[in-house]
């Protein structure tokens, strides 16, 4: 009978091979085997009617389902997406076995259930503690630890699974295993992910392409080359697309054009199959390493695209100020996708054409396309520069409303966006009500605080944030730093600064420029050039300029001669340093050195940019430049200033030399 099944379902007589089994239970009683191959059948072709018809008369029958059967038809009941009848079959089964367990687990791990895995997990322990026949297996194990993965936890759930995995001695089978390196990548763990590989007695492909994509995922670039590259040189190992995939977005996001061609080559000679995700990882290295026009050549050489092929050579043409190009090919397409809209609005804004950015999102809204978190988040930093307070209240509401208010990166653009906009208190309020505080979370409104001068604020959350066993990352002590440095609180500085080694953070430019703003401000030039001096990489125009600045504030004229000779080397165009510094010698009297400066700007070529300001109005934004006479009322706007400047002079205000630098 087995043999006929399968004869009549591989060729293909489907209704056929059902009906001869159905037929055959109306001659028999009930046959627990017969009703298994008809319900496995039923799965394999989603024949969900004539499924459900089975487990009907098996009702009608009054059969109570043996685990063997109660399997089959929980398998088909997770198959074809009715999780809730698979579990009421499940708790209907008198004497649970291992078998039935997993075949629930999987249902629930294999639509993306993982907290109900988990829960079914623990269940599972519970009801069978002591029990030395109904205890999870290697499927229990590798249900659970997809449920991880799917779960992005923190790595503490993973070294608990991981405990109980060698404590039962599941350590020695390989899919366990490559399931723990997947679940640590997700939880951003990987120390722990590479001792799972280092300890693998034989891997197999998924085991070096769950370590080569978590290295990637992860932002070790570096490593997930590295790997690939050790991964070529073993015999009976041929890299597939998901290894390929994973190497090239590692080439794209390092820039590391040579390599990605080299794999690129390397698929072509080994006839890797190249479906939509390899071609996609091809078109996105091209476009971010900046060889657009291959990347477009490929693009229109591909047949089947999709949001992401789109996507990759929009943001190609955007990462390089190809605005238009990449505006044209959104226009190109009929319906573009969300995915597609979200790349064109995150390039504008990263090409600073926040109004542009601004009215797609409108136009996004008159197509009925429903902006997602990763639109807010995107559209959020253009409100913030334009001061444009109104929208950003505005994007905090659609974002309740659209669900989206707990997405880790639409809180954190809320919050600095508040905090920009000068609602501080806003901010406060948007952090008291996020349920999920990370450290980038955490991070968001310190530096909230911080840009607002409220060291004390700032400190006291960061104090607290570490009191919940929260780490904080080198964005976070640079911005506990600039709090110390806007209120020059040096011994609070030096402490945080050395917490830096306690956390196992190699201090950043960003760190050091902090310190030296903490001294300079608090009057301490000398001992922030001898600061800078025992530095121990090259100090950037970051660092020199936070020691210019404090320089300014005190008039030390040497000082800020010093600070500017490794300016004008490091950044010879910007226009800032020399009106800082002309500005310095005209406070000290040095007429004739601030008017050598001035000479040089005008020799080189260098002229300020006109400062620039945006003013809310009942009819919208309205932009404006220095000695901009765009606006109708232009004349009665400077008349007004001139007699507000003629109050100052009379009240015994002197106008700096340097105040004129806009037309410098």
């Amino acid at each position: 009978m087995e043999m006929r099944f399968k004869a009549a379902t591989t060729n293909g007589y489907v209704s056929e091979a059902y009906e001869n089994l159905l037929h055959r239970l109306n001659s028999y009683h009930i046959d627990y085997s017969l009703y298994g191959h008809l319900l496995q059948l039923c799965k394999e072709h989603c024949l969900i009617r004539q499924g459900k018809q089975l487990h009907a008369r098996l009702v009608l029958s009054s059969t109570i389902p043996n685990n063997f059967l109660a399997s089959k038809l929980i398998n088909f009941y997770a198959k074809t997406k009715y999780l809730n009848e698979a579990h009421h079959v499940f708790d209907q089964i008198p004497m649970k076995n291992t078998f039935s367990w997993n075949a629930l687990l999987i249902g629930y791990s294999s639509e993306n259930h993982n907290s109900e895995t988990l829960k079914l997990f623990s269940s599972f322990l519970s009801r069978n503690f002591g029990s030395a026949d109904v205890r999870p297996d290697n499927f229990t194990m590798t249900c659970v630890l997809k449920a991880l993965s799917g779960l992005l936890v923190d790595s503490v759930l993973a070294k608990i699974v991981h405990c109980y995995v060698v404590k039962n001695g599941f350590d020695s089978d390989v899919f366990v295993l490559n399931g723990l390196i997947t679940s640590y990548s997700k939880s951003g763990d990987m120390v722990s992910a590479r001792n799972v590989f280092d300890e693998i007695p034989e891997r197999d492909v998924v085991s070096w392409n769950s370590m080569i994509s978590g290295y990637s995922q992860c932002g070790f670039y570096e490593e997930s080359k590295g790997l690939f590259k050790e991964m070529l040189h073993l015999e009976g190992f041929i890299p597939d697309g998901v290894t390929v995939v994973s190497v090239l977005q590692a080439c794209a996001q390092s820039n590391d054009l040579i390599l990605g061609m080299e794999v690129h080559r390397y698929v072509i000679e080994n006839r890797i199959e190249v479906d939509i995700l390899v071609f996609n990882s091809i078109i996105a290295l091209y476009s971010k390493c900046g060889s657009l026009d291959y990347a477009r050549e490929l693009f229109e050489e591909m047949g089947e695209k999709d949001e992401i092929t789109y996507g990759a050579m929009i943001s190609g043409y955007m990462n390089y100020g190809f605005v238009d190009k990449a505006i044209s090919l959104f226009q190109e397409t009929e319906k573009p996708c969300l995915s597609t809209w979200n790349a064109v609005v995150s390039g504008l804004v990263q090409n600073n054409l926040y109004e542009r950015a601004l009215e797609l999102v409108r136009e996004m809204l008159l197509s009925r396309v429903q902006p997602n978190a990763v639109t807010l988040s995107s559209i959020l930093p253009a409100i913030s520069d334009l001061s444009f307070a109104k929208g950003g209240k505005e994007v905090h509401a659609f974002a309740i409303k659209s669900d989206c208010n707990q997405n880790i990166f639409v809180a954190t653009g809320v919050i600095d966006t508040y905090a920009k906009l000068g609602f501080i208190q806003s901010a406060q309020r948007v952090f008291d009500h996020t349920k999920d505080r990370s450290v980038i979370i955490w991070t968001a409104i310190i530096s909230a605080y911080a840009n607002h001068g409220d060291a004390k604020a700032a400190l006291y959350l960061f104090n607290v944030m570490l009191s919940h066993r929260i780490k904080p990352d080198s964005v976070t002590f640079t911005a506990v730093l600039a709090a110390c440095a806007h209120s020059g609180l040096i011994e609070e500085a030096w402490r945080i600064f050395e917490l830096l080694e306690t956390y196992e953070i190699q201090p950043l430019d960003e760190h050091y420029a902090c310190m030296v703003g903490v001294l300079s401000r608090a009057e301490k030039l000398s001992e922030a050039v001898d600061f800078i001096r025992k530095m121990p990489i090259e100090p950037s125009a970051r660092v020199w300029g936070a020691l210019l600045n404090g320089a300014s504030v005190y008039g030390d004229v040497e000082v800020g001669r010093f600070a500017c000779s490794h300016l004008f080397e490091i950044e010879p165009e910007n226009t800032g340093n020399y009106t800082i510094m002309a500005n310095l010698y005209s406070k000290a009297g040095r007429w004739e050195e601030a008017q050598v400066l001035r000479k040089n700007m005008k020799k080189f070529g260098l002229k300020k940019i006109a400062g620039s300001s945006w003013m809310e109005t009942s009819r919208g934004l309205k932009s404006f430049v220095a000695t901009d006479e765009s606006n109708e009322k232009a004349g009665e706007v400077y008349g007004i200033l001139e007699k507000l400047l003629g109050s100052m002079r009379d009240e015994g205000y002197v106008m700096l030399d340097g105040l004129n630098e806009e037309t410098m």
